[in-house]
């Protein structure tokens, strides 16, 4: 490898390719012209050695543990920051001031409500509806109503639709959630915070006043800013190649919620909660410990190791505390969280997880932390959607802006039949 270049043997010839910094992390190698030049693609399931993209958002060192937000560590936002000044700061580069906060505050509250119409958009779906099915619905129907914010040429439109989707995604959830309930949608409250009108939406009934708890809004507020962006992860890929199409905010938000739901990426939290539930009682724990380590037996400690971080998730030192903190408060008694407490412990002092770095992740306590509240799990990945809007939406409006971005067409090493003449169905 000479200075600044990557050479590429391919039979006889051989091929110089520049290698392309970042600020941190690892040299990329600029492939761009690797099919003109040796009529070869690179193949990369998964995309795991695979820049998509350049951004300035998020940066992951995975073997260090780190996770910082326009180069700011998470713990230090999770503990000192808000989930609005953390928008802020992934929408435009830099901490707010006080005043540009406020406005920004302001700016959020005033698109909380919804057009009436979505009303009936929710009443045809079963009750029996999954929350994240109506989700990928009423978020896609949005364009349809918000004519004014979908021409990606207009950054002034693009900044309206931005505000909006982050303003109406709690909303719209409270709403999935009531109506999963039977019952009555409740409209925003503009002397809120996002989270407490958040919690207001979802909790309270028109029969009776309802006093947002603080540390509950304190805790949620931190999972909303643990889950705010992390990296080109299948969600936020997904946003950016439905948005190089050109196709409008709406869809490519819906795009990103769809990929969500699956159990591999939002669906993990609600995995590692059922899978506290099934061993139920911190006596079982060594059972199914030992069948964690049986590599015959299939069974997984869901909410252990990552598949970036291969140290312990800088999420998960930040969720910890918050875990305890709302349990002792809330003085919930339930066998799950006995059990969640007493594994993580075991596991964090067990060699084989040592070794393997199978240390708790932040599903493991996002999940505990939310059921404590009074969450069912089928709302675990609308929370992880409403919180990881703002992500997607500050990456779909980098792509947007990035010069060198194009329509993403991934290409394929084909294995089918070679070419071959038609037959009549007579002579087959």
């Amino acid at each position: 490898m000479a200075d600044g270049t990557a050479t590429l043997a391919l039979g006889d010839k051989s091929f110089d390719y520049k290698l392309m910094s970042g600020t941190v992390g690892p040299d990329v190698i600029d492939i761009r012209k690797l099919y003109a030049d040796t009529d070869a693609f690179t193949y990369d399931p998964g995309f795991t050695s695979t820049a998509s993209c350049q951004s300035g958002l998020t940066y992951i060192d995975g073997d260090a543990g780190i996770l910082l937000h326009r180069g700011y560590p998470i713990d230090q936002l999770a503990d000192q920051s808000s989930f609005m000044e953390v928008a802020y700061l992934l929408l435009n580069g830099e901490l707010p001031s006080a005043d540009e906060l406020s406005t920004f505050k302001g700016t959020i509250t005033r698109h909380t409500m919804v057009h009436e119409q979505l009303a009936q958009f929710f009443r045809g779906f079963r009750r029996d509806a999954h929350p994240m099915a109506i989700m990928c619905g009423v978020v896609g129907a949005l364009s349809a109503f918000y004519h004014d914010s979908t021409d990606i040429t207009d950054p002034k439109q693009r900044e309206i639709a931005s505000h909006r989707l982050i303003a109406k995604m709690p909303t719209l959830a409270a709403m999935a959630y009531k109506y999963s309930l039977g019952q009555p949608f409740v409209y925003p409250d503009n002397t809120l915070s996002y989270t407490g009108n958040f919690l207001k939406m979802t909790y309270s009934v028109p029969a009776e006043e309802y006093h947002v708890d603080p540390l509950i809004e304190a805790a949620l507020d931190k999972i909303f800013i643990l889950h705010a962006d992390h990296e080109q992860n299948a969600s936020t890929s997904t946003v950016r190649l439905a948005g190089s199409s050109g196709a409008n905010p709406f869809a490519c938000m819906a795009a990103g919620i769809a990929c969500l739901w699956g159990p591999a990426h939002g669906g993990a939290n609600e995995a590692a909660l059922n899978m506290l539930r099934e061993i139920g009682t911190p006596d079982r724990i060594p059972e199914f410990i030992a069948r964690a380590k049986n590599k015959d037996d299939p069974f997984r400690l869901m909410g252990f190791g990552h598949r970036v971080y291969k140290n312990y998730d800088p999420r998960a030192t930040a969720m910890q505390k918050t875990a305890n903190e709302l349990l002792d408060h809330l003085g919930v008694t339930d066998p799950v969280f006995d059990v969640a407490r007493e594994l993580e412990q075991i596991a964090l002092k067990d060699q084989y997880f040592i070794d393997k770095k199978l240390f708790p992740n932040v599903d493991f306590y996002s999940g505990v932390v939310l059921s404590a509240i009074g969450f069912p799990t089928t709302m675990f990945t609308v929370l992880f959607a409403l919180a990881r809007t703002v992500g997607w939406v500050a990456q779909w409006n980098e792509m947007i802006t990035d010069p060198a971005q194009k329509i993403g067409r991934p290409r394929q090493l084909y294995t089918g039949p070679v070419q071959r003449d038609y037959v009549e169905a007579t002579k087959r």
